[in-house]
């Protein structure tokens, strides 16, 4: 049974009732961020119920010492962690004597909890009987200022409703915090000076071994019925924490209130020496425009970025719910402003994952961040992994390879590998092949070559090195193979020649070959450039042809379909239909010897080649294997229900695409894979977008023109989106009877509609 406690809502996501179950499920559900940092959704005062504290800064980190039962030559020294940065937002509140905590209240009622993703904010309200018998109303609103991005404000308003109360406040920074999943339960932070001025308090920390330094910040001031009190807090200094203590009077049906500005300078942004000096400016910008002020400019902010990246549904709000939620969490998690910063899965709800950087960003987000954003933010991601191709080189050679062979890591911080099962970081190789595709997609959607001259051809060259030296001769099937690989699908592990690794190794040879001799015609000096510092040689392409013209494909006769790997039919072939649901998912509830016996598979696979390189296969080839494989997916992945609700929609098969559609738009407000608790699915968020713009609106890119197979559920009224393709902004309105198409631009642009030719003209409205 999934979850269902989130009220269905178009705008935001809304919790009634208070359940102590459920704290650390909402915690995660109601995380606010905007993209320099983020922060779980615990509340402000103390709460000693079970809790997963987090606050977490971008691109701070911290390589907690891999921790393995046998060591083998090549693993990765360390698993890098998203570190559980220093808290500015708690507030310690004591009424008559006594502290406020949800968990020891006699009674908690009128519990409501939203995350507006309209404006930007998360709010909570409740009211509360204490141990005392005092009986209070608490209503608190917080955000994490887009405009202001090192700042975060906090209203805080308590009402005594049944007698008279002397409020204490107590706002602190605390940096004496710890992870949930340390290896060695390390200490993370080393606290270095802790200072007050004022009502401005700053404690200077930095990171073990990576040396990150930071400084966390707050000011605050107390109000009673909105009236700010001229009152200097009393100072209290440890070694970790800092606060400061307001006592104030009111009598029942009063409000006594706090604001409190928080947040971090970093040295990445930063002199480290200025980090006091640059909070002050921040507190100061804050404090003078004032919390409503701020409040206005959040949802200015908002609106600006819902105007391109909104999607709309009429006719069913939990899908129009789940669609906005996954658009809001990635806005909070990356805008593309810093090229040295990247998308984690679980962005800043969790510690889940470690590293910031999976394959996922080039297979799933860079789609979304093309289509609704300026360009550059696509080109941003791009040129993170260039930054990182000596690193890359430099693993290839940990595990053995020579000559610039370049394996990106699968999962990293700083472009070195730092994933700890062999079966992922050996093995997992097709992550490599997704950069390249990524180069090609992103060309292919803007038009903007220049990029592969200046960096992509160097990440081209350095990927296509790899897949001819990870091939093998194989004397007997006369053809290479690539074995001991895993697949997308993470329940087979350490198979042979894994259909998608096979096709997208041929596939990033073909295509640097095909780039080397485009930059070679078009861009002579960057060739020459290039040529030089990679040494490239005609026999050495002349080797990678051989590899990619003669790969194996393991393929069945008897079902006309290509094997997910060798041994796929040696499996006992009951499908998921015939699984006892006591079973799922399996990841949870069997042993991983069984699972990797098993024909179950995690997620997209061999069909995940099909999404790729669509266009290299006929539609009756993809619903072959679709019928196939899809019969045998348990979608334990995040990443799973995405891509087979795209392939559903292209093959018609509306029911299916729907049920897809659904599970991956509400992935974490359902939970269907039951650990929500742990943070967010922020990468496969991105596939949502997808489902719908990929999917039912069927769009393509092909030959420099936006093409259009528009479909729609059943249960849907219309649903709309916009895309932003080479500098013009394309919106697509699908209803049940008709699509209709606007642009916003000067020129007019032509696209392919169920392969007939339509001119769209700016301002006119075109009707299909």
């Amino acid at each position: 049974m999934n979850q269902d406690y989130i009220q269905p809502d178009n705008w935001s996501i809304i919790e009634e009732g208070f359940d102590k179950e459920r704290v650390k499920s909402s915690e995660s559900l109601f995380s606010i961020g905007n993209g320099a940092m983020g922060q779980r959704a615990n509340f402000e005062e103390q709460y000693t119920g079970p809790t997963f504290q987090g606050s977490y800064i971008a691109g701070v980190y911290y390589p907690d010492k891999t921790r393995v039962g046998w060591w083998k030559n090549g693993y990765p020294e360390y698993f890098a962690k998203v570190l559980n940065a220093p808290n500015w937002i708690g507030i310690n509140i004591e009424i008559n004597g006594e502290q406020l905590d949800l968990n020891t209240c006699v009674s908690v009622s009128n519990f409501r909890r939203e995350l507006n993703m309209q404006e930007g904010w998360l709010s909570r309200s409740f009211t509360a009987t204490l141990q005392n018998n005092l009986e209070i109303e608490v209503k608190a609103l917080r955000f994490l200022s887009l405009d202001l991005d090192e700042v975060g404000a906090i209203n805080y308003q308590v009402t005594p409703l049944n007698g008279e109360a002397t409020i204490k406040f107590q706002p602190y920074l605390d940096s004496g915090i710890t992870n949930e999943d340390t290896n060695w339960d390390d200490q993370f932070w080393d606290t270095l000076n802790v200072s007050t001025e004022n009502e401005q308090a700053f404690i200077e920390a930095k990171t073990m071994k990576t040396g990150f330094h930071t400084c966390t910040f707050m000011q605050s001031s107390v109000f009673v019925n909105n009236t700010k009190q001229d009152q200097t807090p009393k100072v209290d200094k440890q070694a970790n924490t800092v606060s400061f203590t307001y006592t104030v009077s009111v009598n029942a049906g009063e409000t006594a209130s706090i604001q409190k500005f928080g947040g971090y300078t970093v040295d990445r942004n930063h002199d480290k020496n200025q980090l006091v000096s640059a909070a002050k400016k921040a507190l100061d910008t804050a404090s003078n425009l004032g919390f409503n002020a701020l409040l206005n400019k959040q949802k200015e902010a908002w609106s600006k970025i819902w105007e391109m990246s909104d999607i709309t549904i009429d006719g069913d709000v939990k899908a129009q719910q789940g669609i906005r939620f996954n658009i809001f969490q990635l806005n909070q998690t990356y805008l593309g402003k810093d090229s040295t910063l990247n998308i984690g899965p679980k962005g800043f709800t969790g510690e889940k994952y470690g590293g910031s950087t999976y394959w996922d960003t080039e297979a799933y987000c860079i789609p979304f961040y093309m289509a609704t954003k300026d360009q550059k933010v696509a080109r941003s991601l791009l040129q993170y992994r260039y930054n990182h191709l000596e690193k890359a080189i430099e693993n290839a050679e940990k595990l053995g390879f020579k000559n610039g062979a370049a394996l990106y890591p699968m999962v990293t911080m700083n472009g070195e590998e730092c994933h700890n099962e062999w079966e992922i970081t050996f093995e997992e190789i097709h992550r490599n092949g997704a950069i390249a595709f990524a180069i090609f997609n992103y060309y292919r959607y803007t038009g903007d070559y220049s990029y592969i001259p200046e960096m992509g051809l160097e990440v081209l060259i350095g990927i296509a090195r790899f897949w001819q030296q990870r091939a093998t001769f194989s004397t007997d099937k006369n053809k290479y193979v690539i074995l001991g690989v895993t697949g997308p699908n993470e329940y087979e592990n350490n198979i042979n020649n894994n259909f998608y690794t096979n096709y997208l190794a041929k596939w990033c040879i073909d295509y640097a070959l095909e780039q080397i001799e485009k930059v070679k015609e078009g861009h002579h000096e960057d060739y020459l450039r290039i040529a030089g510092k990679t040494k490239i040689t005609h026999e050495e392409l002349h080797t990678w042809k051989k590899v990619a013209d003669n790969m194996f494909f393991p393929y069945s006769e008897k079902h006309q379909v290509y094997l997910q790997q060798d041994g796929f039919l040696d499996k006992e072939l009951i499908t998921v239909a015939d699984l006892p649901k006591a079973d799922r998912p399996i990841n949870q509830k069997w042993s991983w010897d069984r699972i990797l016996r098993s024909p179950y598979i995690k997620q997209a696979d061999t069909l995940q080649g099909f999404y790729f390189f669509e266009d290299q296969f006929t539609t009756e080839e993809l619903k072959r294997h679709f019928d196939f494989y899809e019969p045998f997916t348990v979608h334990e992945s995040s990443l799973s229900p995405c891509v087979h609700s795209i392939q559903a929609a292209k093959l018609d098969q509306m029911e299916q695409a729907y049920t897809f559609y659904l599970r991956t738009s509400r992935l974490d407000l359902d939970d269907y894979n039951k650990e929500v608790e742990e943070g967010l699915h922020i990468t496969s968020m991105a596939g949502t977008w997808m489902s719908i713009v990929e999917g039912f609106g069927g769009m393509r890119v092909k030959n420099d023109t936006l093409h259009f197979e528009p479909r729609i559920p059943k249960e849907w009224e219309a649903y709309s989106f916009k895309v932003n393709f080479r500098d013009q902004i394309l919106k697509v309105n699908v209803s049940q009877s008709e699509t209709t198409f606007e642009l916003e631009g000067n020129t007019d642009l032509n696209i392919q509609v169920n392969n007939n030719l339509v001119t769209v003209s700016p301002n006119n409205l075109v009707k299909i």
